[in-house]
Protein backbone atom coordinates (compact mmCIF):
# COMPACT_ATOMS: atom_id res chain seq x y z
CA UNK A 1 0.00 0.00 0.00
CA UNK A 2 2.62 2.63 0.96
CA UNK A 3 4.66 1.80 -2.04
CA UNK A 4 1.19 2.22 -3.98
CA UNK A 5 0.51 5.54 -2.56
CA UNK A 6 4.27 6.61 -3.42
CA UNK A 7 3.82 6.05 -7.18
CA UNK A 8 0.76 7.95 -7.37
CA UNK A 9 2.48 11.45 -5.61
CA UNK A 10 4.96 11.06 -8.34
CA UNK A 11 2.10 11.19 -11.08
CA UNK A 12 0.63 13.97 -9.25
CA UNK A 13 0.97 17.54 -11.29
CA UNK A 14 2.56 20.76 -9.50
CA UNK A 15 0.69 23.92 -10.48
CA UNK A 16 2.50 26.06 -8.09
CA UNK A 17 5.71 25.46 -10.09
CA UNK A 18 6.11 28.62 -12.73
CA UNK A 19 6.79 28.12 -16.04
CA UNK A 20 9.99 28.33 -17.32
CA UNK A 21 10.72 31.61 -19.42
CA UNK A 22 10.39 31.66 -23.28
CA UNK A 23 13.88 32.00 -25.22
CA UNK A 24 14.05 35.28 -28.11
CA UNK A 25 14.10 32.43 -30.53
CA UNK A 26 10.39 31.48 -30.17
CA UNK A 27 8.99 35.01 -30.10
CA UNK A 28 10.59 35.82 -33.63
CA UNK A 29 9.14 32.32 -34.58
CA UNK A 30 5.22 33.53 -33.67
CA UNK A 31 6.04 37.30 -35.44
CA UNK A 32 6.88 35.63 -38.38
CA UNK A 33 3.98 33.03 -38.80
CA UNK A 34 1.90 35.97 -38.23
CA UNK A 35 3.70 38.29 -41.01
CA UNK A 36 2.94 35.54 -43.23
CA UNK A 37 -0.65 35.27 -42.52
CA UNK A 38 -1.08 38.81 -43.69
CA UNK A 39 0.97 38.17 -46.98
CA UNK A 40 -1.17 35.67 -47.38
CA UNK A 41 -4.81 37.41 -46.65
CA UNK A 42 -3.13 40.50 -49.21
CA UNK A 43 -2.22 38.29 -52.10
CA UNK A 44 -5.98 36.29 -52.15
CA UNK A 45 -7.09 40.18 -52.29
CA UNK A 46 -5.11 41.69 -55.12
CA UNK A 47 -5.68 38.25 -57.23
CA UNK A 48 -9.60 38.59 -56.25
CA UNK A 49 -9.25 42.16 -57.40
CA UNK A 50 -7.88 41.08 -60.33
CA UNK A 51 -9.80 38.29 -61.33
CA UNK A 52 -13.33 40.70 -60.72
CA UNK A 53 -11.97 43.00 -63.86
CA UNK A 54 -13.23 46.88 -63.68
CA UNK A 55 -17.01 47.92 -63.36
CA UNK A 56 -18.47 48.19 -66.73
CA UNK A 57 -19.54 51.20 -68.50
CA UNK A 58 -22.75 52.80 -68.95
CA UNK A 59 -23.74 53.81 -72.46
CA UNK A 60 -26.50 54.61 -74.40
CA UNK A 61 -27.39 52.52 -77.48
CA UNK A 62 -29.42 52.92 -80.58
CA UNK A 63 -30.74 50.50 -83.09
CA UNK A 64 -29.16 50.35 -86.87
CA UNK A 65 -32.30 50.80 -89.41
CA UNK A 66 -31.89 50.15 -92.84
CA UNK A 67 -32.31 53.53 -95.38
CA UNK A 68 -35.40 52.58 -96.80
CA UNK A 69 -37.00 52.39 -93.07
CA UNK A 70 -35.44 55.39 -91.79
CA UNK A 71 -37.81 58.13 -93.38
CA UNK A 72 -40.57 56.16 -95.04
CA UNK A 73 -39.37 57.03 -98.19
CA UNK A 74 -38.67 60.22 -97.19
CA UNK A 75 -35.09 61.51 -95.56
CA UNK A 76 -34.81 64.40 -92.92
CA UNK A 77 -32.45 67.27 -93.75
CA UNK A 78 -33.07 69.41 -90.63
CA UNK A 79 -34.52 69.59 -87.54
CA UNK A 80 -36.10 72.70 -85.41
CA UNK A 81 -38.07 73.54 -82.76
CA UNK A 82 -41.13 76.17 -82.49
CA UNK A 83 -44.55 76.61 -81.49
CA UNK A 84 -48.11 76.30 -83.29
CA UNK A 85 -49.56 80.01 -83.60
CA UNK A 86 -52.72 81.12 -85.29
CA UNK A 87 -52.83 83.01 -87.94
CA UNK A 88 -56.09 84.84 -87.25
CA UNK A 89 -56.36 85.69 -83.34
CA UNK A 90 -58.43 88.57 -81.50
CA UNK A 91 -58.69 90.03 -78.60
CA UNK A 92 -62.18 91.41 -79.17
CA UNK A 93 -62.79 94.75 -77.27
CA UNK A 94 -65.60 97.40 -77.51
CA UNK A 95 -65.30 100.59 -79.57
CA UNK A 96 -66.13 103.01 -76.86
CA UNK A 97 -65.22 103.46 -73.09
CA UNK A 98 -68.00 102.20 -70.84
CA UNK A 99 -69.37 99.45 -68.22
CA UNK A 100 -69.61 96.06 -68.46
CA UNK A 101 -73.11 94.93 -67.77
CA UNK A 102 -73.15 91.59 -69.25
CA UNK A 103 -70.33 88.43 -70.23
CA UNK A 104 -71.34 85.91 -72.85
CA UNK A 105 -68.51 84.10 -72.98
CA UNK A 106 -66.34 81.43 -71.27
CA UNK A 107 -63.25 79.89 -72.04
CA UNK A 108 -63.65 76.86 -74.59
CA UNK A 109 -66.79 78.32 -76.06
CA UNK A 110 -67.23 78.37 -80.18
CA UNK A 111 -69.05 81.76 -81.14
CA UNK A 112 -69.65 82.64 -84.59
CA UNK A 113 -68.90 85.77 -86.81
CA UNK A 114 -71.55 88.67 -85.40
CA UNK A 115 -72.44 86.44 -81.98
CA UNK A 116 -72.64 88.57 -79.41
CA UNK A 117 -69.81 88.22 -76.48
CA UNK A 118 -71.01 91.06 -74.17
CA UNK A 119 -72.67 93.92 -73.39
CA UNK A 120 -71.87 96.98 -71.82
CA UNK A 121 -74.15 99.97 -69.82
CA UNK A 122 -76.21 102.17 -72.46
CA UNK A 123 -77.58 104.66 -70.66
CA UNK A 124 -75.52 107.49 -72.11
CA UNK A 125 -76.47 106.18 -75.36
CA UNK A 126 -80.01 105.52 -74.97
CA UNK A 127 -79.98 109.06 -73.99
CA UNK A 128 -78.25 110.96 -77.19
CA UNK A 129 -80.33 108.67 -79.20
CA UNK A 130 -83.65 110.26 -77.95
CA UNK A 131 -82.45 113.46 -77.72
CA UNK A 132 -81.32 113.15 -81.53
CA UNK A 133 -84.60 111.54 -82.35
CA UNK A 134 -86.27 114.44 -80.86
CA UNK A 135 -84.72 116.77 -82.78
CA UNK A 136 -85.67 114.89 -86.10
CA UNK A 137 -89.18 115.29 -85.10
CA UNK A 138 -88.92 118.90 -84.55
CA UNK A 139 -87.25 119.63 -87.82
CA UNK A 140 -89.88 117.77 -89.47
CA UNK A 141 -92.56 119.36 -87.70
CA UNK A 142 -90.90 122.86 -88.81
CA UNK A 143 -90.73 121.73 -92.44
CA UNK A 144 -94.77 120.99 -92.40
CA UNK A 145 -95.24 124.42 -91.15
CA UNK A 146 -93.27 126.20 -93.43
CA UNK A 147 -95.32 124.39 -96.09
CA UNK A 148 -98.49 125.50 -95.31
CA UNK A 149 -97.77 128.80 -95.12
CA UNK A 150 -95.29 128.64 -98.27
CA UNK A 151 -98.79 127.22 -100.31
CA UNK A 152 -100.64 130.29 -98.84
CA UNK A 153 -97.78 132.40 -99.91
CA UNK A 154 -98.04 130.74 -103.64
CA UNK A 155 -101.73 131.78 -103.96
CA UNK A 156 -101.71 135.31 -102.48
CA UNK A 157 -98.88 136.05 -105.00
CA UNK A 158 -101.20 134.68 -107.76
CA UNK A 159 -103.75 136.40 -106.75
CA UNK A 160 -102.00 139.56 -106.94
CA UNK A 161 -101.06 138.87 -110.03
CA UNK A 162 -104.04 139.26 -112.15
CA UNK A 163 -105.24 142.52 -109.69
CA UNK A 164 -101.87 144.28 -111.05
CA UNK A 165 -102.52 143.42 -114.56
CA UNK A 166 -106.51 145.13 -113.95
CA UNK A 167 -104.70 147.90 -112.06
CA UNK A 168 -107.06 146.96 -108.82
CA UNK A 169 -103.93 146.92 -106.28
CA UNK A 170 -100.79 148.81 -106.86
CA UNK A 171 -97.37 147.06 -108.26
CA UNK A 172 -95.59 147.49 -104.45
CA UNK A 173 -98.19 145.16 -102.95
CA UNK A 174 -97.43 142.25 -105.25
CA UNK A 175 -93.77 142.78 -105.27
CA UNK A 176 -94.18 142.06 -101.22
CA UNK A 177 -96.13 139.08 -101.56
CA UNK A 178 -93.58 137.45 -103.67
CA UNK A 179 -91.01 138.06 -101.78
CA UNK A 180 -92.35 136.79 -98.91
CA UNK A 181 -93.05 133.83 -100.96
CA UNK A 182 -89.44 132.96 -102.01
CA UNK A 183 -88.33 133.70 -98.15
CA UNK A 184 -90.89 130.98 -97.44
CA UNK A 185 -88.93 128.60 -100.04
CA UNK A 186 -85.54 129.53 -98.42
CA UNK A 187 -87.04 128.81 -94.87
CA UNK A 188 -88.34 125.81 -95.95
CA UNK A 189 -85.00 124.93 -97.79
CA UNK A 190 -83.33 125.44 -94.76
CA UNK A 191 -85.68 123.12 -92.53
CA UNK A 192 -85.32 120.48 -94.85
CA UNK A 193 -81.30 120.68 -94.44
CA UNK A 194 -81.92 120.88 -90.81
CA UNK A 195 -83.79 117.86 -90.92
CA UNK A 196 -81.51 115.97 -92.85
CA UNK A 197 -78.73 116.75 -90.31
CA UNK A 198 -81.19 115.38 -87.45
CA UNK A 199 -81.52 112.48 -89.00
CA UNK A 200 -77.89 111.40 -89.76
CA UNK A 201 -77.38 112.42 -86.32
CA UNK A 202 -80.24 110.07 -85.25
CA UNK A 203 -78.34 107.22 -86.74
CA UNK A 204 -75.03 108.42 -85.10
CA UNK A 205 -76.65 108.03 -81.99
CA UNK A 206 -77.79 104.54 -83.10
CA UNK A 207 -74.20 103.64 -83.93
CA UNK A 208 -73.61 104.78 -80.50
CA UNK A 209 -75.92 102.09 -79.06
CA UNK A 210 -75.21 99.57 -81.02
CA UNK A 211 -71.40 100.04 -79.38
CA UNK A 212 -72.41 99.42 -76.45
CA UNK A 213 -72.58 95.40 -78.46
CA UNK A 214 -69.55 93.83 -78.62
CA UNK A 215 -69.84 90.98 -81.37
CA UNK A 216 -67.26 88.51 -82.38
CA UNK A 217 -65.58 89.82 -85.96
CA UNK A 218 -65.12 85.56 -86.71
CA UNK A 219 -65.68 82.02 -85.79
CA UNK A 220 -63.39 80.85 -83.10
CA UNK A 221 -63.08 79.22 -80.03
CA UNK A 222 -62.77 81.37 -76.67
CA UNK A 223 -59.21 81.12 -74.48
CA UNK A 224 -59.10 83.27 -72.74
CA UNK A 225 -62.01 85.61 -70.72
CA UNK A 226 -60.66 89.29 -69.57
CA UNK A 227 -63.63 90.94 -68.37
CA UNK A 228 -66.65 90.59 -65.88
CA UNK A 229 -69.58 92.57 -65.37
CA UNK A 230 -68.84 95.96 -63.83
CA UNK A 231 -65.94 96.74 -64.84
CA UNK A 232 -64.96 99.61 -67.13
CA UNK A 233 -63.37 98.67 -70.76
CA UNK A 234 -61.91 101.05 -72.74
CA UNK A 235 -60.08 100.28 -76.52
CA UNK A 236 -57.90 103.15 -75.38
CA UNK A 237 -56.90 101.64 -71.79
CA UNK A 238 -58.17 105.02 -70.12
CA UNK A 239 -58.00 105.18 -66.45
CA UNK A 240 -54.57 103.80 -65.95
CA UNK A 241 -54.22 99.54 -64.53
CA UNK A 242 -58.07 99.79 -63.16
CA UNK A 243 -59.35 99.67 -66.80
CA UNK A 244 -59.60 96.44 -68.93
CA UNK A 245 -58.61 97.15 -72.58
CA UNK A 246 -60.69 93.56 -73.74
CA UNK A 247 -63.75 91.16 -73.35
CA UNK A 248 -61.37 88.48 -74.57
CA UNK A 249 -59.56 86.34 -76.87
CA UNK A 250 -60.97 84.28 -79.64
CA UNK A 251 -58.64 82.06 -81.79
CA UNK A 252 -59.76 80.89 -85.41
CA UNK A 253 -58.51 76.95 -85.27
CA UNK A 254 -58.93 76.56 -88.86
CA UNK A 255 -55.99 79.11 -89.28
CA UNK A 256 -53.52 77.35 -87.32
CA UNK A 257 -50.11 76.26 -88.38
CA UNK A 258 -46.07 76.35 -87.24
CA UNK A 259 -43.69 78.58 -86.53
CA UNK A 260 -40.06 77.61 -86.36
CA UNK A 261 -36.60 79.62 -86.02
CA UNK A 262 -33.98 78.15 -88.62
CA UNK A 263 -30.14 79.03 -88.62
CA UNK A 264 -29.26 81.14 -91.23
CA UNK A 265 -25.98 78.52 -92.13
CA UNK A 266 -29.28 75.47 -92.25
CA UNK A 267 -31.79 78.30 -94.51
CA UNK A 268 -30.64 76.94 -97.48
CA UNK A 269 -31.72 73.37 -96.83
CA UNK A 270 -35.64 74.36 -96.51
CA UNK A 271 -37.60 75.25 -99.63
CA UNK A 272 -41.19 76.20 -100.24
CA UNK A 273 -43.52 73.27 -100.57
CA UNK A 274 -40.72 71.06 -98.74
CA UNK A 275 -42.58 68.09 -96.95
CA UNK A 276 -42.02 67.86 -93.22
CA UNK A 277 -43.24 65.96 -90.25
CA UNK A 278 -44.20 67.78 -87.15
CA UNK A 279 -44.11 66.34 -83.94
CA UNK A 280 -45.92 67.99 -80.52
CA UNK A 281 -44.57 67.65 -77.67
CA UNK A 282 -47.57 66.68 -75.64
CA UNK A 283 -47.83 63.72 -78.09
CA UNK A 284 -44.44 62.51 -79.13
CA UNK A 285 -45.92 59.47 -80.88
CA UNK A 286 -48.13 61.10 -82.83
CA UNK A 287 -46.38 62.51 -86.34
CA UNK A 288 -48.82 65.24 -88.03
CA UNK A 289 -47.88 65.30 -92.09
CA UNK A 290 -47.30 68.98 -93.89
CA UNK A 291 -45.34 71.37 -96.02
CA UNK A 292 -43.47 74.82 -95.62
CA UNK A 293 -45.97 77.85 -96.38
CA UNK A 294 -43.57 80.15 -96.58
CA UNK A 295 -39.67 81.60 -96.05
CA UNK A 296 -40.13 84.85 -94.14
CA UNK A 297 -37.87 86.87 -96.02
CA UNK A 298 -35.90 88.35 -93.04
CA UNK A 299 -33.31 87.37 -90.71
CA UNK A 300 -32.70 87.82 -86.51
CA UNK A 301 -29.32 89.48 -86.38
CA UNK A 302 -29.41 88.66 -82.84
CA UNK A 303 -30.10 84.78 -82.77
CA UNK A 304 -29.04 84.09 -87.09
CA UNK A 305 -32.03 82.77 -87.51
CA UNK A 306 -34.65 83.00 -90.11
CA UNK A 307 -38.53 82.16 -89.40
CA UNK A 308 -39.98 79.78 -91.59
CA UNK A 309 -44.21 79.02 -91.44
CA UNK A 310 -45.07 75.29 -91.67
CA UNK A 311 -48.53 74.27 -92.44
CA UNK A 312 -50.05 71.33 -90.56
CA UNK A 313 -51.77 68.33 -93.01
CA UNK A 314 -54.59 67.51 -89.85
CA UNK A 315 -57.06 69.39 -88.43
CA UNK A 316 -57.67 68.28 -84.51
CA UNK A 317 -58.95 69.32 -81.31
CA UNK A 318 -55.29 68.32 -79.28
CA UNK A 319 -53.21 70.83 -81.73
CA UNK A 320 -53.87 73.86 -79.84
CA UNK A 321 -52.19 77.48 -79.77
CA UNK A 322 -48.17 78.02 -78.09
CA UNK A 323 -48.12 74.34 -77.98
CA UNK A 324 -43.97 73.11 -78.16
CA UNK A 325 -43.36 71.22 -81.90
CA UNK A 326 -40.56 69.57 -83.24
CA UNK A 327 -40.42 69.86 -87.18
CA UNK A 328 -38.40 67.60 -89.30
CA UNK A 329 -37.98 69.22 -93.24
CA UNK A 330 -38.06 65.67 -95.29
CA UNK A 331 -36.10 65.45 -98.57
CA UNK A 332 -39.06 64.19 -101.25
CA UNK A 333 -39.72 60.58 -101.66
CA UNK A 334 -38.01 59.21 -104.71
CA UNK A 335 -40.50 58.21 -107.23
CA UNK A 336 -41.44 55.06 -108.27
CA UNK A 337 -38.85 52.85 -109.75
CA UNK A 338 -35.96 54.42 -108.47
CA UNK A 339 -32.90 52.64 -106.91
CA UNK A 340 -33.03 52.17 -103.07
CA UNK A 341 -30.22 54.31 -101.28
CA UNK A 342 -27.79 51.66 -100.45
CA UNK A 343 -26.91 50.58 -96.49
CA UNK A 344 -27.99 51.57 -93.24
CA UNK A 345 -28.26 54.22 -90.80
CA UNK A 346 -27.01 55.09 -87.25
CA UNK A 347 -26.66 57.99 -85.11
CA UNK A 348 -23.80 59.79 -86.35
CA UNK A 349 -22.79 60.13 -82.55
CA UNK A 350 -21.68 56.07 -83.06
CA UNK A 351 -19.28 56.84 -85.36
CA UNK A 352 -15.70 57.28 -83.66
CA UNK A 353 -12.50 57.43 -84.80
CA UNK A 354 -10.16 54.49 -83.14
CA UNK A 355 -6.64 54.25 -84.95
CA UNK A 356 -6.83 56.54 -87.31
CA UNK A 357 -9.94 54.99 -88.82
CA UNK A 358 -14.46 55.32 -88.63
CA UNK A 359 -15.54 52.46 -86.52
CA UNK A 360 -18.92 51.74 -83.84
CA UNK A 361 -19.05 49.36 -81.28
CA UNK A 362 -21.54 46.78 -81.82
CA UNK A 363 -23.20 45.35 -78.55
CA UNK A 364 -23.13 41.45 -78.50
CA UNK A 365 -25.39 38.94 -76.30
CA UNK A 366 -23.32 38.78 -73.42
CA UNK A 367 -23.22 42.55 -72.96
CA UNK A 368 -19.98 43.08 -74.16
CA UNK A 369 -19.12 45.17 -77.42
CA UNK A 370 -17.48 44.46 -80.62
CA UNK A 371 -15.62 46.98 -82.40
CA UNK A 372 -16.31 46.98 -85.99
CA UNK A 373 -14.96 49.15 -88.97
CA UNK A 374 -17.27 51.38 -90.98
CA UNK A 375 -17.56 52.24 -94.43
CA UNK A 376 -19.53 55.81 -93.68
CA UNK A 377 -21.75 57.54 -96.24
CA UNK A 378 -23.61 60.58 -96.65
CA UNK A 379 -24.85 62.72 -93.38
CA UNK A 380 -28.39 63.69 -92.79
CA UNK A 381 -28.83 65.96 -89.74
CA UNK A 382 -27.69 63.87 -87.09
CA UNK A 383 -27.58 60.51 -88.81
CA UNK A 384 -25.07 59.34 -90.87
CA UNK A 385 -25.58 56.26 -93.94
CA UNK A 386 -23.26 53.51 -93.53
CA UNK A 387 -22.52 51.51 -96.84
CA UNK A 388 -20.62 48.77 -95.35
CA UNK A 389 -19.34 47.37 -92.38
CA UNK A 390 -23.62 46.86 -90.34
CA UNK A 391 -26.27 45.47 -90.57
CA UNK A 392 -30.02 46.53 -89.86
CA UNK A 393 -31.28 44.88 -86.53
CA UNK A 394 -27.71 45.23 -84.90
CA UNK A 395 -27.23 47.74 -81.49
CA UNK A 396 -24.68 50.02 -81.33
CA UNK A 397 -23.19 52.35 -78.85
CA UNK A 398 -24.13 55.92 -79.08
CA UNK A 399 -20.99 58.53 -77.83
CA UNK A 400 -19.19 55.88 -76.50
CA UNK A 401 -16.22 56.47 -73.98
CA UNK A 402 -12.60 56.58 -75.26
CA UNK A 403 -11.87 54.43 -72.52
CA UNK A 404 -14.31 51.96 -74.52
CA UNK A 405 -12.46 49.03 -76.13
CA UNK A 406 -13.11 46.01 -78.21
CA UNK A 407 -14.36 43.33 -75.78
CA UNK A 408 -15.33 45.67 -72.87
CA UNK A 409 -18.84 44.65 -71.00
CA UNK A 410 -21.10 47.53 -70.64
CA UNK A 411 -24.42 48.34 -68.47
CA UNK A 412 -27.51 49.80 -70.58
CA UNK A 413 -29.04 52.85 -69.61
CA UNK A 414 -31.56 55.26 -71.51
CA UNK A 415 -31.66 52.90 -74.75
CA UNK A 416 -33.37 54.63 -77.40
CA UNK A 417 -34.05 52.88 -80.90
CA UNK A 418 -33.67 55.94 -84.08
Amino acid sequence: MNASAELLKELRIDRSATPPPRGPASSRRWLWVVIGLLLVLLAALAIGMFTSGKPAATVETATVVPMAQAGAGSTAVLDASGYVVARRMATVSAKITGKVREVMIEEGMRVEEGQVMATLDPIDANAQRRLNAAQLEAARSQIGGLQAQLRQADAEASRLQSLVGQQLVSRSQYDQAVAARDSLRAQLQTARYNAKVAQDALAIADLGVDNNIVRAPFSGVVTAKAAQPGEIVSPLSAGGGFTRTGIGTIVDMDSLEVEVEVGEAFIGRVQPKMPVETVLNAYPDWKIPGEVIAIVPTADRGKATVKVRVGLGVKDDRIVPEMGVRVSFLEKAAPAGTDVPKGVRIPAAAIVQRDGKPVAFVLQSDDTVQLQVLQPGQTFNKDRQVLSGLSAGQTVVVNPPDSLKDGDKVALTGAADK
